[in-house]
């Protein structure tokens, strides 16, 4: 009875551990994508990332050996993702350019590895799973909410909210990658009032993307929502999905659409001065294109350090997150960077391969529908070092996990092969046979 005791301790220590990181986890997810300190006046004075970052960081040890799963379960993408990190402290030590600025940006990006690791530690159930999306997905809809009250008045939505939503390019991106869960959330909502919310929501997030006037933003949504309404709209039979988004998507366009059309006319044509800077603004991409080429020749196996690409004697990135990663961090780098994303998608074909329950379907497609979103909009923005892709990548690991446990223990043990199932059934058949036609 001692002993029964004892272990129901045990096991309750455990379980509020458990939930104690998974509330950590859960703060660091909305401090990154929800960013309160950057528009709430009284929080900018609190570092609210570090806070939570070592708050996380606490969690994750306390947690260690106490979860479901274990450190040796985590997938490749896992290594491939600290492999990267490596290879980035390594280039930034050795940065031609910038050492201790190329260091101190590596070691605010290598958080990503904590936050990682401990959400395939400890969400293993699909409302667990559900949650952290949400945080995500409801904290870019306060925040498109935010930057339009805010930057009504301003052009382009520059500036109006801080951090990784300051750039009109990243704050379209950001939009674009979360409109897939949006839709997932609004079709398994069981109340009117959480489908009108979320209807709300994309509504509103659809209405931020135009006003931030945003060319790649634009493209990233044509090919993200082309897949996600193939998936939630086709393949579901859900044609007053595609209405819907569609009837959202253009007005939107008529009534807030002015700023993106002069911007993708100046390309070629340039006739009064918004569409002079969009003009130079095309120019200097394509100068920086090349000026990272150069980097990489120069230096094709460290690169010249995280956010060390100079030109003209200015600190500018490039807006191609391949390039980005190769000029920066080396070819090595890149190649890893390619296998860690291509992993997202092998884990997708995993889950549909195990025919999972109609929501993690829903899931499943939204995840997909967001990597391709960020396949696209990686050719035209600087989102190499942006949590949202790795945490997409993140939620495929997790959701494949979970449909992995989910299946029953026999379809979870090895499968015998064509071949074997053969030899299997013809042992089967000349025993039979020979019960049935005992030799004389």
């Amino acid at each position: 009875m001692v002993e029964g005791q004892i272990s129901s301790s045990k096991q309750q220590t455990k379980a509020a551990t458990q939930s104690g990181a998974f509330f950590c986890l859960s703060a660091f997810y909305f401090v990154y994508s929800a960013r309160p300190e950057d528009w709430v006046p009284f929080l900018g004075v609190v570092p609210l990332a570090k806070v939570t970052g070592v708050i996380t960081l606490v969690a994750a040890l306390l947690s260690a050996g106490k979860t479901p799963r274990k450190i040796k379960d985590l997938p490749k993408e896992a290594l491939y993702l600290l492999l990267l990190i490596a290879i980035m402290f390594v280039s930034s030590v050795l940065s031609p350019v910038w050492r201790s600025g190329a260091f101190f940006d590596t070691v605010d990006f290598a958080k990503i590895i904590i936050a990682w690791v401990l959400t395939f530690l400890l969400v293993t159930t699909l409302s667990r799973f559900r949650r952290i999306v949400f945080i995500q997905a409801a904290s870019v809809v306060v925040i498109a909410i935010v930057a339009i009250i805010k930057g009504h008045s301003e052009q382009r939505l520059s500036g109006v909210i801080g951090g990784i939503y300051s750039n009109p390019n990243d704050l379209a991106l950001a939009i674009v990658l979360s409109l897939p869960f949006c839709l997932a959330f609004l079709l398994t909502a069981k109340s009117g009032i959480h489908k009108t919310a979320w209807s709300f929501g994309i509504t509103l997030m659809m209405a931020a993307l135009f006003m931030t006037g945003s060319r790649s933003g634009f493209i990233d949504l044509i090919a993200c929502g082309a897949v996600a309404l193939w998936h939630f709209g086709v393949k579901g039979r859900r044609l007053f999905l595609i209405v819907g988004v569609g009837l959202i998507g253009l007005l939107s366009f008529l009534v807030l659409g002015k700023t993106l059309t002069q911007r993708f006319s100046s390309i070629s044509n340039a006739t009064n001065a918004d569409e002079d800077e969009a003009r130079a603004s095309y120019i200097e991409r394509k100068q920086l294109m090349d000026a990272s080429l150069e980097a990489i020749a120069r230096y094709p196996v460290l690169g010249l350090g995280t956010n060390c690409l100079q030109y003209s004697g200015l600190w500018k990135e490039v807006h191609m997150a391949y390039l980005q990663m190769a000029a920066e961090c080396g070819i090595p780098a890149f190649i890893l960077y390619l296998l860690y994303f291509y992993r997202g998608f092998v884990n997708l074909r995993r889950i549909r391969r195990a025919h999972p329950d109609a929501e993690t379907r829903l899931f499943a497609g939204a995840l997909y529908s967001s990597l391709i979103g960020f396949v696209v909009g990686a050719s035209f923005a600087p989102i190499a070092y942006h949590y949202f892709p790795y945490f997409a990548v993140c939620y495929t690991a997790v959701l494949a996990a979970i449909v992995a446990e989910q299946q029953p223990a026999e379809a979870s043990a090895q499968r015998l092969s064509p071949s074997h199932q053969f030899r299997f059934a013809g042992v089967y058949s000349a025993r039979s046979d020979s019960r049935a036609f005992p030799s004389r």
